[in-house]
Protein backbone atom coordinates (compact mmCIF):
# COMPACT_ATOMS: atom_id res chain seq x y z
CA UNK A 1 0.00 0.00 0.00
CA UNK A 2 1.39 3.37 -1.05
CA UNK A 3 1.36 5.87 1.81
CA UNK A 4 0.65 9.57 1.50
CA UNK A 5 3.32 12.14 2.30
CA UNK A 6 1.53 12.98 5.59
CA UNK A 7 1.54 9.33 6.59
CA UNK A 8 5.23 9.05 5.77
CA UNK A 9 5.99 12.09 7.92
CA UNK A 10 4.10 10.48 10.81
CA UNK A 11 6.05 7.27 10.32
CA UNK A 12 9.29 9.25 10.39
CA UNK A 13 8.25 10.93 13.64
CA UNK A 14 7.42 7.53 15.13
CA UNK A 15 10.77 6.04 14.12
CA UNK A 16 12.63 9.08 15.50
CA UNK A 17 10.83 8.83 18.82
CA UNK A 18 11.53 5.12 19.14
CA UNK A 19 15.20 5.68 18.33
CA UNK A 20 15.54 8.65 20.71
CA UNK A 21 13.89 6.80 23.62
CA UNK A 22 13.15 10.10 25.29
CA UNK A 23 10.23 12.51 25.34
CA UNK A 24 9.11 15.59 27.25
CA UNK A 25 5.75 17.20 27.84
CA UNK A 26 4.34 19.71 30.31
CA UNK A 27 1.67 18.73 32.85
CA UNK A 28 -0.98 21.17 34.05
CA UNK A 29 -3.32 20.40 36.97
CA UNK A 30 -6.43 22.33 37.99
CA UNK A 31 -7.42 22.22 41.68
CA UNK A 32 -11.08 21.50 41.01
CA UNK A 33 -12.39 20.70 44.50
CA UNK A 34 -10.86 20.36 47.94
CA UNK A 35 -11.63 16.84 49.15
CA UNK A 36 -9.52 16.66 52.30
CA UNK A 37 -7.42 18.56 54.80
CA UNK A 38 -5.23 17.67 57.75
CA UNK A 39 -2.10 18.49 59.65
CA UNK A 40 0.11 17.85 56.61
CA UNK A 41 -1.80 19.97 54.11
CA UNK A 42 -4.73 19.84 51.70
CA UNK A 43 -5.99 17.32 49.13
CA UNK A 44 -7.69 18.37 45.90
CA UNK A 45 -9.54 16.57 43.15
CA UNK A 46 -7.84 17.18 39.82
CA UNK A 47 -7.55 15.56 36.40
CA UNK A 48 -4.69 14.29 34.31
CA UNK A 49 -5.39 15.41 30.75
CA UNK A 50 -4.07 14.01 27.48
CA UNK A 51 -4.74 14.22 23.77
CA UNK A 52 -8.09 13.60 22.09
CA UNK A 53 -10.00 14.60 25.24
CA UNK A 54 -8.43 12.01 27.56
CA UNK A 55 -9.09 12.78 31.25
CA UNK A 56 -8.19 10.77 34.35
CA UNK A 57 -9.34 11.91 37.81
CA UNK A 58 -6.49 12.11 40.33
CA UNK A 59 -6.00 13.30 43.89
CA UNK A 60 -3.35 15.95 44.59
CA UNK A 61 -1.92 16.32 48.08
CA UNK A 62 -0.12 19.58 48.80
CA UNK A 63 2.24 19.39 51.76
CA UNK A 64 2.12 22.53 53.87
CA UNK A 65 5.40 23.94 55.28
CA UNK A 66 3.55 25.36 58.31
CA UNK A 67 4.51 22.56 60.76
CA UNK A 68 8.24 23.01 60.06
CA UNK A 69 10.57 25.48 61.72
CA UNK A 70 12.70 26.04 58.63
CA UNK A 71 12.82 25.50 54.90
CA UNK A 72 15.59 22.97 55.42
CA UNK A 73 13.46 20.93 57.84
CA UNK A 74 10.58 20.95 55.33
CA UNK A 75 12.84 19.82 52.49
CA UNK A 76 14.34 17.01 54.59
CA UNK A 77 10.90 15.67 55.45
CA UNK A 78 9.71 15.99 51.85
CA UNK A 79 12.73 13.98 50.72
CA UNK A 80 11.86 11.26 53.23
CA UNK A 81 8.21 11.21 52.15
CA UNK A 82 9.23 11.06 48.49
CA UNK A 83 11.47 8.07 49.17
CA UNK A 84 8.61 6.24 50.91
CA UNK A 85 6.19 7.22 48.13
CA UNK A 86 8.53 5.70 45.55
CA UNK A 87 8.50 2.41 47.46
CA UNK A 88 4.71 2.42 47.79
CA UNK A 89 4.29 3.26 44.09
CA UNK A 90 6.28 0.17 43.17
CA UNK A 91 4.10 -2.17 45.28
CA UNK A 92 0.91 -1.79 43.21
CA UNK A 93 -1.44 -3.72 45.48
CA UNK A 94 -5.23 -3.82 45.04
CA UNK A 95 -5.77 -2.71 48.66
CA UNK A 96 -3.33 0.23 48.55
CA UNK A 97 -3.82 3.61 46.94
CA UNK A 98 -1.76 4.01 43.76
CA UNK A 99 0.90 6.74 43.97
CA UNK A 100 1.52 8.33 40.56
CA UNK A 101 4.18 10.98 41.15
CA UNK A 102 5.75 13.48 43.52
CA UNK A 103 7.04 16.82 42.29
CA UNK A 104 7.84 20.32 43.49
CA UNK A 105 6.23 23.62 42.48
CA UNK A 106 7.61 26.87 43.89
CA UNK A 107 9.31 24.89 46.63
CA UNK A 108 6.08 23.12 47.69
CA UNK A 109 5.88 19.33 47.38
CA UNK A 110 2.83 17.74 45.76
CA UNK A 111 1.90 14.07 45.59
CA UNK A 112 -0.36 12.81 42.82
CA UNK A 113 -2.37 9.73 43.71
CA UNK A 114 -5.21 7.62 42.45
CA UNK A 115 -8.60 9.19 43.03
CA UNK A 116 -10.66 6.53 44.79
CA UNK A 117 -14.30 6.49 43.71
CA UNK A 118 -16.22 5.90 46.92
CA UNK A 119 -16.40 6.93 50.58
CA UNK A 120 -14.14 6.59 53.57
CA UNK A 121 -15.31 4.87 56.74
CA UNK A 122 -15.45 8.14 58.67
CA UNK A 123 -17.93 9.55 56.14
CA UNK A 124 -20.03 6.40 56.17
CA UNK A 125 -20.24 6.07 59.94
CA UNK A 126 -21.40 9.56 60.86
CA UNK A 127 -24.48 9.71 63.12
CA UNK A 128 -26.70 11.19 60.38
CA UNK A 129 -25.74 8.76 57.61
CA UNK A 130 -28.21 5.98 58.52
CA UNK A 131 -31.00 8.47 59.13
CA UNK A 132 -30.54 9.90 55.65
CA UNK A 133 -30.67 6.43 54.11
CA UNK A 134 -33.70 5.35 56.15
CA UNK A 135 -35.68 8.38 54.99
CA UNK A 136 -35.48 7.31 51.36
CA UNK A 137 -34.87 3.54 51.27
CA UNK A 138 -37.68 1.06 50.69
CA UNK A 139 -38.58 -1.14 53.67
CA UNK A 140 -37.05 -4.19 51.97
CA UNK A 141 -33.74 -2.46 51.25
CA UNK A 142 -33.65 -0.92 54.72
CA UNK A 143 -34.18 -4.33 56.35
CA UNK A 144 -31.42 -5.93 54.30
CA UNK A 145 -29.03 -3.06 55.10
CA UNK A 146 -29.64 -3.45 58.85
CA UNK A 147 -29.38 -7.23 58.85
CA UNK A 148 -26.28 -7.65 56.70
CA UNK A 149 -24.35 -4.40 56.30
CA UNK A 150 -24.71 -1.56 58.80
CA UNK A 151 -27.11 -0.69 61.61
CA UNK A 152 -27.50 1.71 64.52
CA UNK A 153 -24.78 1.63 67.19
CA UNK A 154 -23.98 3.40 70.41
CA UNK A 155 -22.93 6.85 69.17
CA UNK A 156 -22.54 6.12 65.45
CA UNK A 157 -23.57 3.40 62.98
CA UNK A 158 -21.85 0.05 63.37
CA UNK A 159 -20.87 -2.49 60.71
CA UNK A 160 -22.24 -6.01 61.00
CA UNK A 161 -19.52 -8.49 62.06
CA UNK A 162 -19.22 -10.44 58.81
CA UNK A 163 -18.68 -7.31 56.71
CA UNK A 164 -16.44 -5.73 59.37
CA UNK A 165 -14.18 -8.79 59.25
CA UNK A 166 -14.10 -8.69 55.45
CA UNK A 167 -13.06 -5.02 55.51
CA UNK A 168 -10.31 -5.76 58.04
CA UNK A 169 -9.09 -8.70 55.94
CA UNK A 170 -8.64 -6.37 52.96
CA UNK A 171 -6.81 -3.85 55.15
CA UNK A 172 -4.50 -6.58 56.43
CA UNK A 173 -3.69 -7.57 52.85
CA UNK A 174 -2.69 -3.98 52.11
CA UNK A 175 -0.64 -3.75 55.31
CA UNK A 176 1.09 -7.02 54.52
CA UNK A 177 2.23 -5.62 51.17
CA UNK A 178 3.57 -2.47 52.87
CA UNK A 179 5.29 -4.34 55.69
CA UNK A 180 7.03 -6.76 53.33
CA UNK A 181 8.74 -3.73 51.81
CA UNK A 182 9.67 -2.33 55.23
CA UNK A 183 7.00 0.40 55.15
CA UNK A 184 4.76 1.25 58.13
CA UNK A 185 1.54 3.14 57.31
CA UNK A 186 1.62 4.92 60.69
CA UNK A 187 -1.76 6.66 60.39
CA UNK A 188 -4.49 4.05 60.09
CA UNK A 189 -7.89 5.53 60.97
CA UNK A 190 -11.41 5.36 59.52
CA UNK A 191 -10.85 8.36 57.22
CA UNK A 192 -7.87 6.54 55.66
CA UNK A 193 -9.88 3.43 54.71
CA UNK A 194 -11.82 3.88 51.49
CA UNK A 195 -14.69 1.70 50.33
CA UNK A 196 -14.97 1.91 46.56
CA UNK A 197 -18.23 1.76 44.65
CA UNK A 198 -16.80 -1.33 42.94
CA UNK A 199 -16.73 -3.10 46.33
CA UNK A 200 -12.96 -2.93 46.84
CA UNK A 201 -11.27 -1.59 50.00
CA UNK A 202 -8.20 0.65 49.85
CA UNK A 203 -5.80 2.08 52.39
CA UNK A 204 -5.09 5.69 51.46
CA UNK A 205 -2.88 8.62 52.54
CA UNK A 206 0.69 7.44 52.90
CA UNK A 207 1.88 10.92 53.87
CA UNK A 208 2.72 9.76 57.40
CA UNK A 209 4.16 6.41 56.29
CA UNK A 210 7.78 5.66 57.14
CA UNK A 211 10.49 3.25 56.19
CA UNK A 212 11.87 1.07 58.95
CA UNK A 213 15.30 1.97 57.54
CA UNK A 214 14.71 5.69 58.10
CA UNK A 215 12.53 6.37 61.17
CA UNK A 216 12.17 10.13 61.80
CA UNK A 217 12.79 11.70 65.20
CA UNK A 218 9.26 13.09 65.26
CA UNK A 219 6.35 10.82 64.44
CA UNK A 220 3.11 12.26 62.99
CA UNK A 221 0.07 10.23 64.06
CA UNK A 222 -3.56 10.46 65.12
CA UNK A 223 -3.54 9.85 68.90
CA UNK A 224 -6.95 8.11 69.13
CA UNK A 225 -5.72 5.40 66.77
CA UNK A 226 -2.02 5.28 67.71
CA UNK A 227 -0.60 2.32 69.64
CA UNK A 228 0.38 3.07 73.25
CA UNK A 229 4.10 2.63 72.53
CA UNK A 230 3.85 5.24 69.76
CA UNK A 231 2.13 7.65 72.16
CA UNK A 232 5.09 7.16 74.48
CA UNK A 233 7.51 8.12 71.71
CA UNK A 234 8.65 4.71 70.55
CA UNK A 235 9.15 4.16 66.79
CA UNK A 236 6.13 3.03 64.80
CA UNK A 237 6.26 -0.60 63.68
CA UNK A 238 4.18 -3.21 61.86
CA UNK A 239 2.73 -4.14 65.27
CA UNK A 240 1.64 -0.53 65.89
CA UNK A 241 -0.20 -0.60 62.54
CA UNK A 242 -1.98 -3.76 63.73
CA UNK A 243 -3.02 -2.04 66.97
CA UNK A 244 -4.46 0.89 64.99
CA UNK A 245 -6.44 -1.52 62.81
CA UNK A 246 -7.66 -3.29 65.96
CA UNK A 247 -8.98 0.01 67.37
CA UNK A 248 -10.78 0.62 64.08
CA UNK A 249 -12.32 -2.87 64.16
CA UNK A 250 -13.47 -2.25 67.73
CA UNK A 251 -15.06 1.03 66.67
CA UNK A 252 -16.91 -0.28 63.63
CA UNK A 253 -18.17 -3.36 65.51
CA UNK A 254 -19.43 -1.39 68.50
CA UNK A 255 -20.66 1.82 66.90
CA UNK A 256 -18.72 3.82 69.48
CA UNK A 257 -15.48 5.81 69.38
CA UNK A 258 -13.54 4.04 72.19
CA UNK A 259 -10.94 6.77 72.68
CA UNK A 260 -12.67 9.79 71.19
CA UNK A 261 -12.03 13.11 72.91
CA UNK A 262 -9.64 11.71 75.51
CA UNK A 263 -6.64 13.71 76.67
CA UNK A 264 -3.19 12.15 76.51
CA UNK A 265 -2.96 10.67 80.02
CA UNK A 266 -6.40 9.07 79.95
CA UNK A 267 -5.88 7.93 76.36
CA UNK A 268 -2.69 6.10 77.25
CA UNK A 269 -4.21 4.55 80.40
CA UNK A 270 -7.31 3.40 78.50
CA UNK A 271 -5.28 1.75 75.77
CA UNK A 272 -3.13 -0.08 78.28
CA UNK A 273 -6.26 -1.39 80.03
CA UNK A 274 -8.23 -2.20 76.87
CA UNK A 275 -8.07 -6.00 77.17
CA UNK A 276 -10.35 -6.03 80.23
CA UNK A 277 -12.89 -3.84 78.42
CA UNK A 278 -13.22 -5.73 75.14
CA UNK A 279 -16.35 -7.83 75.89
CA UNK A 280 -18.29 -4.73 76.87
CA UNK A 281 -17.85 -3.18 73.45
CA UNK A 282 -19.71 -5.93 71.58
CA UNK A 283 -23.46 -5.23 71.33
CA UNK A 284 -25.65 -7.85 73.10
CA UNK A 285 -27.10 -9.11 69.82
CA UNK A 286 -23.59 -9.94 68.62
CA UNK A 287 -22.56 -12.01 71.66
CA UNK A 288 -22.77 -15.10 69.47
CA UNK A 289 -19.63 -13.83 67.74
CA UNK A 290 -17.68 -13.16 70.95
CA UNK A 291 -15.76 -16.44 70.95
CA UNK A 292 -14.50 -15.56 67.47
CA UNK A 293 -13.98 -11.82 67.76
CA UNK A 294 -12.43 -11.43 71.23
CA UNK A 295 -9.29 -13.54 70.51
CA UNK A 296 -8.74 -11.60 67.29
CA UNK A 297 -9.17 -8.24 69.00
CA UNK A 298 -6.89 -9.23 71.86
CA UNK A 299 -4.04 -10.08 69.51
CA UNK A 300 -4.49 -6.83 67.62
CA UNK A 301 -4.76 -4.35 70.52
CA UNK A 302 -2.67 -5.96 73.27
CA UNK A 303 -0.75 -3.09 74.96
CA UNK A 304 2.43 -5.15 74.66
CA UNK A 305 3.43 -5.19 70.98
CA UNK A 306 5.30 -8.48 71.46
CA UNK A 307 1.97 -10.19 72.26
CA UNK A 308 0.22 -8.94 69.14
CA UNK A 309 0.23 -10.85 65.89
CA UNK A 310 3.78 -11.07 64.59
CA UNK A 311 2.73 -10.00 61.09
CA UNK A 312 -0.29 -8.81 59.14
CA UNK A 313 -0.29 -12.16 57.35
CA UNK A 314 -0.55 -13.96 60.69
CA UNK A 315 -3.50 -11.74 61.64
CA UNK A 316 -5.10 -12.63 58.34
CA UNK A 317 -4.31 -16.34 58.01
CA UNK A 318 -3.67 -17.87 61.46
CA UNK A 319 -6.13 -19.89 63.56
CA UNK A 320 -6.96 -16.71 65.51
CA UNK A 321 -7.02 -14.53 62.42
CA UNK A 322 -9.76 -13.18 60.21
CA UNK A 323 -9.71 -16.05 57.69
CA UNK A 324 -10.55 -18.55 60.44
CA UNK A 325 -13.46 -16.33 61.52
CA UNK A 326 -14.73 -16.08 57.95
CA UNK A 327 -14.61 -19.87 57.62
CA UNK A 328 -16.75 -20.23 60.75
CA UNK A 329 -19.20 -17.66 59.41
CA UNK A 330 -19.47 -19.62 56.16
CA UNK A 331 -20.32 -22.77 58.12
CA UNK A 332 -23.07 -20.84 59.91
CA UNK A 333 -24.31 -19.31 56.64
CA UNK A 334 -23.47 -15.85 58.05
CA UNK A 335 -20.58 -14.86 55.82
CA UNK A 336 -20.54 -11.55 53.99
CA UNK A 337 -20.81 -11.35 50.22
CA UNK A 338 -18.27 -8.57 50.81
CA UNK A 339 -17.97 -6.76 47.48
CA UNK A 340 -21.71 -6.97 46.81
CA UNK A 341 -22.50 -5.75 50.33
CA UNK A 342 -20.14 -2.79 49.89
CA UNK A 343 -21.62 -1.98 46.46
CA UNK A 344 -25.13 -2.10 47.95
CA UNK A 345 -24.03 0.20 50.78
CA UNK A 346 -22.47 2.66 48.31
CA UNK A 347 -25.66 2.61 46.24
CA UNK A 348 -27.74 3.61 49.27
CA UNK A 349 -25.31 6.40 50.15
CA UNK A 350 -25.16 7.68 46.57
CA UNK A 351 -28.93 8.01 46.49
CA UNK A 352 -29.18 10.09 49.66
CA UNK A 353 -29.87 13.80 49.03
CA UNK A 354 -26.83 14.91 51.07
CA UNK A 355 -23.64 12.91 51.07
CA UNK A 356 -22.50 12.21 54.63
CA UNK A 357 -19.58 14.18 55.98
CA UNK A 358 -17.87 14.04 59.31
CA UNK A 359 -15.03 15.56 61.30
CA UNK A 360 -11.50 14.55 60.45
CA UNK A 361 -9.42 12.86 63.13
CA UNK A 362 -6.75 15.35 64.08
CA UNK A 363 -3.09 14.46 63.69
CA UNK A 364 -0.32 15.46 66.04
CA UNK A 365 3.42 14.90 66.21
CA UNK A 366 4.93 12.67 68.88
CA UNK A 367 8.68 13.22 69.48
CA UNK A 368 10.77 10.11 70.01
CA UNK A 369 12.57 9.99 73.32
CA UNK A 370 16.31 10.58 73.28
CA UNK A 371 18.35 7.45 73.73
CA UNK A 372 21.65 7.24 75.57
CA UNK A 373 24.46 6.22 73.24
Amino acid sequence: MKQSSDALRLLGAYDALVSRRHMEWSAAREFEEQIGAGGQGAVFLSHRSGSAGFRLPVALKLFSPEPYESREAYLREMQRITSVASSVAAIQHDNLVDVHNVWEVDGISLMEMEWVDGYDLRQLLTPDSLKQIQERATRRRWTRLNEHIVTAGGTQPRVKPALAIAIVRACLAGLSALHRDGIVHNDLKPSNIMLKRSGNVKLIDIGSALSLDDVPDEIPCTPEYAAPEVLEGEPASPQSDLASLGYILLEILSGTHPFGGMRYARLLTSKKAILDELPGYLPPEEFAYSDLLIPLLRKLVDPDPSRRFATADEARLSDEGVLAIEQELVKSDLSSTYEKDIRDWMLEVDETPDQPTGPQDAETTIPRPKRES
